[in-house]
């Protein structure tokens, strides 16, 4: 996916922008990764201070604004201890939505996935279900949050025979959809999920790790970010999903039945997903949820066989 530059968002963007910083951008880096068609740059102030913004309008995506504004809200009520960047200010004018964070001295995760790099992150969210139980803000349930996308097994099924969807799936589809009705009760719980856990929206900096881009953020069970985030590490070179999510402590105690309806419901949706037309804006996105759905379906599998 293409980035937009720094230097093609509005004038009233970067105008904003620099009278909240207190000084003129003298370089913009684009970072890359990640799923918005916006901007997404590294600022270094004339001053010498830095800072990160990310700013999105309307098009091509019309729902990118929505998914900055649910960031900012989210951002903005997070506590202190919290380990993602400190927001400084946000914008919403003339239809683009502007969020300016610190920035961290920090890099995504090398692909294919380093093992201790892994390591680190797999305790970060050991330490993010922690920090966040109880939710120190309010946030909508993943029920609530995912609802109308993590149907994807009954939809589907009501298309009565799917081209091309796996045989396995294909033969259990009807067991599928009822084990997906059961997702919300299984993930319910009290501890602030991130909900979009993947390596580009990860940071490894000096003595820290720091999760990025809070627009999904939803109340879950402690384990859900590691459930959800696993089948992006088997794709990008980390090891078998369910190999990690069983050594992982989250995982102590917790009740098979939920995990393996969450499990369902999570593939459901990749597979659903990467059959639809791709989002305007976001040519690539299907395709890496196909890839997830595949390898989500195989784990399942292997959790119901």
């Amino acid at each position: 996916m293409s980035r937009l530059p720094w230097e093609r968002t509005p004038d009233h963007v970067r105008a904003d922008v620099e009278e909240l910083l207190g000084a003129r951008v003298a370089e913009a880096v684009t970072q890359p990764g990640g799923y918005s068609p916006g901007a997404a740059a590294r600022l270094r102030l004339d001053d010498g201070r830095r800072a990160f913004v990310k700013s999105v309008g309307a098009e091509p995506n019309p729902d990118s604004p929505t998914l900055h504004r649910a960031e900012a809200r989210v951002a903005a009520a997070l506590p202190p201890s919290a380990p993602v960047p400190r927001l400084l200010g946000s914008f919403d004018r003339d239809g683009w939505v502007t969020l300016v964070f610190e920035d961290v001295d920090g890099a995504p995760p090398r692909e294919p996935w380093d093992t201790a790099e892994l390591g680190r992150v797999l305790d970060a969210l050991g330490d993010l279900a922690a920090a966040m139980t109880p939710a120190p803000i309010e946030a909508p349930t993943a029920a609530e949050r995912f609802g109308a996308a993590f149907r994807g097994w009954r939809r589907l099924a009501a298309a009565g025979d799917p081209d091309g969807l796996d045989p396995w799936a294909r033969e259990h589809l009807a067991d599928l959809a009822r084990l997906e009705t059961s997702w919300e009760t299984a993930a319910a719980g009290g501890t602030l999920a991130h909900a979009d856990v993947r390596a580009d929206n990860i940071l490894l900096a000096p003595g820290r790790v720091v999760i990025v881009d809070w627009p999904w953020a939803c109340l879950s069970a402690p384990w859900f970010d590691l459930l959800t985030m696993l089948p992006s590490v088997r794709l990008q070179g980390g090891p078998p999903p369910a190999e990690v999510f069983a050594a992982h402590p989250l995982a102590d105690a917790t009740d098979e039945g939920a995990v393996t309806a969450v499990l369902a419901a999570t593939a459901g949706y990749f597979v659903h997903s990467a059959r639809q037309p791709p989002p305007p804006g976001l040519p690539t996105l299907r395709a890496f949820q196909r890839a997830q759905g595949e390898i989500a379906l195989a784990w399942l599998r292997d959790r119901l066989e």
